[in-house]
């Protein structure tokens, strides 16, 4: 299986998560993108991402306008993205997307779920040098030679294409993420991304086996209980 399999199965897995935490993690993510912008979906290209991603992932209408709307009341509350790196069991390696509004909080429940499962913290791109930051968009209804066209008619550059049964894979710079979504979309109007998302991909991916795989899936568990945590990014395929 190529390396957007276990990307397609972790953003898949994202939509079963509980709802009141998936719908309060994504009203955080849009009140701070509407903050830092402007509260406007036209105007603020990150609110836009967020909102498509959240209504991609069937979060309620009402939940994203009243966390637009909490941002244009001039609500004082206010969350800073922080990044961990770590080292988990084995030879996996993680990122930890957090939005926070306190830091020292944070960065103790993110320590505790590694201290607790074979892992680490480790120091700033002590991991994220083995990733690449990329736009990723997999979906039906084209070739590859329809999406390189699509792509060249509008002089827009990639790093790679994957196919997998009928599924196509676009993979670019993270910065073009809405270049390379516009010409897709240009190419064929009706088209349906199963993923649409700015992403870590790890350079190399490794398989665990016995305590090793069970300590890396109690750590994702205790990863994903904190409500800090937005999301996780790992080189292991499970």
């Amino acid at each position: 299986m190529g390396r957007a399999y276990e990307v397609r199965k972790a953003a898949m897995a994202k939509t079963n998560a509980a709802k009141t935490k998936l719908y309060s993690r994504f009203g955080k993510e849009i009140y701070q993108a509407a903050k830092n912008g402007v509260p406007d979906v036209e105007s603020n290209l990150n609110l836009k991402r967020v909102v498509e991603r959240a209504k991609k992932a069937q979060v309620p209408a009402d939940i994203i306008k009243r966390a637009i709307d909490k941002a244009s009341s001039g609500s004082a509350e206010n969350y800073s993205e922080v990044v961990y790196e770590g080292f988990g069991p084995g030879a996996s390696t993680i990122i930890v997307k957090c939005l926070t509004d306190n830091v020292n909080r944070t960065i103790a429940d993110v320590r505790n779920c590694f201290t607790k499962n074979k892992g680490k913290l480790g120091v700033p791109n002590s991991v994220m040098y083995n990733y690449n930051a990329v736009s990723m968009f997999s979906f039906k209804g084209l070739t590859e030679d329809q999406v390189i066209e699509a792509l060249l008619l509008k002089e827009v550059d990639i790093n790679d294409i994957e196919q997998e049964d009928d599924i196509i894979t676009v993979y670019g710079e993270h910065t073009n993420f809405y270049a390379i979504k516009e010409a897709l979309e240009g190419y064929k109007s009706d088209i349906e991304f199963e993923i649409e998302e700015n992403t870590y991909l790890a350079n190399d991916y490794v398989t665990l086996e016995g305590e090793d795989l069970d300590s890396f899936k109690r750590l994702l568990d205790m990863l994903d209980e904190v409500d800090d945590v937005q999301d996780v990014y790992h080189n292991v395929n499970v």
